[in-house]
């Protein structure tokens, strides 16, 4: 009898009863939140689904940009070219049924240069232009986002305070907010500074290098290659609205951007796109 075992090894002590009910409720919980939609990775799975739908932009009429237009902000300088996208996370999307992207929400350079939901903007008129008439160098705009799932929010900046300023430059934040006030009022440059009061009053052309200023500050829109920002889209950079001058006085090619449209003769591609390939043949 003394090697007779009297307990086996699953004997169950102290407060197994609260434990075994805990795990239970932790799995029933974890499927309902699943049956929902609610787990992170499916939230994360509905974002990126929406957020980087494939959309068609506009094709230039006579070559000019025009309102009403759907363009990509591209900036070409060196080797970090990237369009102004917005910047969502899980904390940007709304709640109900029909969730959409809501303000304030961040934007950011992505390195990709395929027109999607993300970074596709509409130019908007703010002085009773109508659709279909060609925005002017010099003529406030704003830049939208398409209504829907990316929220119909305005691009957006303000002079810089200690507590609202870029996250890593520490310069004049751009953001997207949902309100069109003066505060998300840009216009266009010409990016030679000695041609620009010849061209004031002339239709802004199509996918050449302009400068995008805001109206209240006067200042810029750039990329600064040299601020990461890691998203849930991969590695980006920072975008504020700076002006950063050379010797010359004039812009620097991270304040030069390309109101990027549709290539006529390519289904689907930009100008870009059939310029690069061009040089790879």
């Amino acid at each position: 009898m003394a090697h007779v075992r009297t307990y086996r090894p699953n004997v169950r002590v102290g407060n197994w009863r609260e434990d075994v009910t805990l795990e239970e409720d932790t799995l029933k919980d974890f499927l309902e939140r699943k049956e929902r939609g609610e787990l992170m990775v499916q939230k994360t799975g509905f974002l990126k689904e929406n957020i980087l739908k494939q959309v068609s932009l506009s094709v230039s009429q006579g070559g000019a940009v025009c309102f009403g237009d759907v363009v990509m902000l591209v900036n070409v300088s060196g080797d970090n070219s990237c369009s102004i996208s917005i910047d969502a996370d899980l904390t940007s999307l709304g709640e109900g049924p029909s969730p959409a992207i809501q303000a304030p929400c961040g934007v950011s350079g992505g390195r990709s240069l395929q027109p999607c939901t993300r970074n596709a903007f509409i130019i908007s008129s703010v002085d009773g232009s109508a659709e279909g008439e060609p925005l002017r160098f010099n003529q406030s705009f704003a830049l939208r986002t398409s209504s829907g799932f990316a929220g119909g929010l305005y691009l957006t900046s303000d002079h810089k305070t200690f507590q609202k300023c870029a996250k890593k430059s520490r310069l004049q934040e751009v953001i997207m907010e949902e309100q069109a006030n003066f505060l998300s009022w840009w216009k266009v440059l010409h990016n030679d500074p000695q041609e620009r009061l010849e061209h004031e009053g002339l239709p802004v052309p199509a996918n050449s290098k302009v400068i995008i200023s805001h109206c209240k500050t006067n200042q810029a829109l750039a990329v600064l290659g040299q601020h990461i920002l890691w998203t849930l889209y991969g590695k980006e950079y920072e975008v504020t609205a700076h002006t950063f001058l050379d010797s010359h006085k004039a812009e620097r090619d991270i304040n030069h951007w390309l109101l990027l449209t549709a290539d006529s003769a390519g289904a689907g591609l930009t100008v870009l796109d059939r310029t690069q390939t061009e040089q790879a043949i």
